[in-house]
């Protein structure tokens, strides 16, 4: 029950609501805070004003839903739902929701007490706006005030019962001295018993036998809810609700039907609908309640976790101590000094990297362990006050919130979907040390004259049919020379870093045959291969020369996307070949779980509501890339994310929500950039079905551009691109895009380059 006391309090005052009434969004207010946050509107805003002109008190409830995450256009400073209201800066109220405070009274108007002027005090001025402080949404009050909206009978019985439940026990009502607490009350007698006066006074045979006993608290309530509550309609305040306008949403009287605004609606039996909707409750209920069984269980997964992460440490220190030991006796110590003196300073290192992975891996489960704890809080304390609410046999004061509540709970049960249960972080340590370089070397380690160069092998020979290049990845093939007639243990293959570095091995092993993966694009590597036995090492084979894939291509070829040969060798000793552009789709494997892949994973879509991120399978670090997403897909006027992102990215929010990915959101009317949750930009012009979004990572210049349907969007988004960086989008399940790759510049950006140049 505690945890239920969060929703049982208000947002402005942070105290247990006093008269609450509900507001057209649903959510609740004091009567007093209410009266406390109106805002004075101007005589033009007034409710006469606005009927005469036509327009509806419901206009002004639809706000620009981005504007409250806009650098721009925030809407924290000054809210107020419409530009005539007055701006004001907004505050914090106990419960760290936004709020407004109340309007300067209006001067005093001496000699003037009519009946009307003292009941404003009550309902709130004539010309007022009220707005919610937990949804922002506002509202201009009638003729009626704060007396037009309805009051939330259901929760303050909730209160009350809370309230009782936390206050002291109940006592036997029979007991002559120092009264026991009371373990049953008899619903027919009406009175507390202990244990030992119910078996004397109220036996269970006899004529007592059909009396139905309850537990204290149940039989406390049972007596506050006899006899039901009447509830009169605010429209007309001497008839009782009868129906259920289907249409509005909300309990009617008869006066309201024939007369009212609502004598051309739908309109149900309130007690049937009473029913209906407890039932939709329960069973929504059902669902959130095993999320919370299952959150519970992966709490005390995660905490399992912590224990294991700190036992994994100490284990993983004794064991590199131990290897580090037998390295440093199997040395001679007279030629191994410096040798040993880098192992110690390369030891020292490792296990800072060690000790950092231990520190990340607690950091992130216990920050998932927060957040799964304040998650399942807010949780456990929605289906207690739910399960309140049920309790009510009041039919029109449930059916005023129970639209609400029903969402609230549908919407929490998909915020605890797929992926929000799973551990972001495993107990292992990856960090396996590979000492298998350094062994060799040291076996090989040996006086020089005990080798013999006959028995080295022959440098290998490169099978250029059989090597081949695909986007940023490179296949290297060599075999040994024919007439070869010395053993070969295995290959070692190198390459440079692209820009003419020094050589580093990337292969060691038995194999003719290696994929080189994540190479940078528009790059020229080179690569050689030598054999080796216990005698010793090889010569090496001739360098080979390879280009990986250009950023971009001119003309109207049409590109295969199948791996090109290697071309003809270019000298004796160097052979090379050149990459067409690069073709690539989005990546399965770094995808976050609720993507939805189709089209050989050119096309995605989410079945989440929130935000997920997929990445494309190619990164990027040099040169000029520009790939389009067609919008196959665009319901209800989500913000899809398009941009580019590290490859350590958050899956599970919106593009741009951390400082690893820069993007821009977009939906059917604006755009913003963002990146690390900081939104600037806004520009008008959104998307649609159909729509095409350019991206443009011009590493020449280090920027990054968008485009919506072939036109620039805004000015240049984001300067200083350096590093490695991969297509990256965020959608929902009402959005799904296709993405092309391969294509050439834009022509709004040749044109600015060449103007620039």
């Amino acid at each position: 029950m505690e945890e239920m006391e969060e929703e049982l309090k208000c947002p402005v005052c942070g105290s247990f609501y006093r008269e609450p009434i509900i507001l057209p969004c649903s959510h609740s207010l004091c009567l007093s805070c209410a009266r406390n946050i109106l805002v004075q509107t101007p005589d033009s805003e007034s409710p006469q004003s606005r009927r005469a002109s036509g327009v509806s008190d419901y206009d002004y409830l639809d706000l620009d839903k981005m504007s409250l995450y806009s650098e721009a256009d925030s809407g924290y400073g000054s809210y107020g739902g419409f530009a005539s209201a007055p701006t004001t800066p907004c505050q914090k109220s106990p419960n760290g929701v936004r709020v407004f405070p109340p309007a300067m009274p209006p001067p005093q108007q001496p000699h003037h007490h009519s009946s009307a002027a003292l009941l404003l005090p009550m309902i709130g001025p004539r010309n007022s706006c009220l707005t919610c402080p937990q949804c922002h949404r506002s509202l201009i009050l009638d003729e009626r005030g704060l007396r037009g909206f309805a009051k939330n009978r259901v929760l303050e019985g909730v209160i009350e019962r809370y309230q009782q439940s936390k206050a002291a026990a109940l006592r036997c009502q029979l007991c002559e001295k120092s009264p026991k607490e009371a373990t049953v009350m008899c619903e027919q007698c009406d009175v507390f018993y202990c244990e030992p006066c119910r078996l004397r006074c109220h036996p269970p045979r006899g004529p007592l036998a059909k009396h139905r006993l309850l537990p204290p608290a149940q039989g406390r309530v049972s007596r506050r809810l006899s006899p039901r509550k009447i509830s009169t309609c605010t429209d007309h305040e001497l008839e009782n609700h009868s129906m259920y306008c289907v249409q509005c949403k909300m309990p009617v009287c008869y006066q309201c039907l024939e007369e009212g605004k609502h004598s051309s609606h739908e309109v149900k039996a309130l007690g049937a609908m009473w029913k209906l909707h407890k039932s939709q409750l329960s069973q929504a209920l059902n669902g959130l309640s095993d999320r919370a069984k299952e959150a519970k269980e992966f709490l005390v997964q995660l905490r399992n976790m912590v224990q294991q992460i700190q036992v994994h440490l100490s284990a993983d220190k004794d064991t590199k101590q131990k290897e580090n030991s037998v390295e440093f006796e199997a040395c001679l110590v007279a030629q191994c000094d410096a040798l040993i003196d880098a192992l110690n300073r390369r030891k020292v290192q490792l296990l800072s990297r060690v000790n950092k992975e231990h520190e990340h891996k607690l950091k992130v489960v216990r920050d998932q362990i927060s957040h799964c704890t304040v998650k399942l809080r807010q949780t456990t304390g929605l289906m207690e006050y739910c399960l309140e609410v049920i309790k009510e046999n009041d039919p029109s004061g449930f059916l005023q919130i129970s639209d609400a509540l029903i969402r609230r709970v549908h919407l929490t049960e998909d915020q605890w979907g797929k992926g929000t249960l799973t551990p972001r972080m495993n107990t292992d340590f990856d960090l396996n040390l590979d000492s298998a370089p350094l062994l060799q070397s040291i076996h090989q380690l040996d006086f020089v004259q005990m080798k013999v160069p006959s028995l080295v092998p022959a440098p290998p020979l490169l099978h250029l049919e059989e090597c081949c290049n695909h986007n940023n990845s490179a296949t290297l093939s060599w075999k040994q020379p024919s007439m070869s007639m010395v053993q070969t243990e295995g290959y070692i293959l190198e390459l440079d870093d692209g820009n003419g570095g020094q050589f580093r091995e990337v292969f060691v092993g038995k194999e003719t045959m290696c994929t080189v993966d994540g190479l940078h694009f528009n790059s020229t590597y080179s690569a050689r291969v030598k054999a080796f036995n216990k005698t010793g090492v090889s010569l090496y084979s001739k360098t080979l020369i390879l280009q990986t894939s250009e950023a971009t291509f001119a003309g109207g070829l049409q590109i295969d996307a199948m791996p090109s040969p290697l071309e003809f060798l270019q000298s004796p000793d160097q052979e090379s070949f050149v990459s067409p552009v690069a073709w690539f789709a989005f990546n399965p494997g770094s995808a976050h779980p609720d993507i939805i892949f189709s089209n050989d994973n050119l096309t995605v879509t989410c079945n989440s509501y929130d935000d997920r991120v997929v990445l494309g399978k190619s990164g990027f670090s040099k040169g000029v890339h520009y790939w389009e997403l067609t919008i196959d897909r665009y319901d209800n006027h989500p913000d899809p994310a398009f941009g580019v992102a590290r490859v350590e990215v958050m899956k599970d929010v919106m593009l741009g929500k951390d400082d690893k990915a820069w993007a821009m959101y977009v939906d059917n009317n604006r755009s913003w950039f963002m990146h690390n949750n900081s939104h600037t930009n806004r520009t008008e012009g959104g998307i649609t079905k159909g729509a095409t979004v350019g991206v443009l990572l011009d590493f020449t210049r280090r920027t990054l551009t968008f485009s919506i349907n072939e036109e620039q969007q805004g000015p240049v988004a984001f300067e200083n691109m350096e590093g490695l960086f991969f297509p990256a989008v965020s959608l929902n399940r009402n959005v799904q895009v296709t993405i092309h790759t391969g294509l050439p510049v834009p022509e709004f950006y040749t044109s600015r380059a060449s103007l620039q140049a």
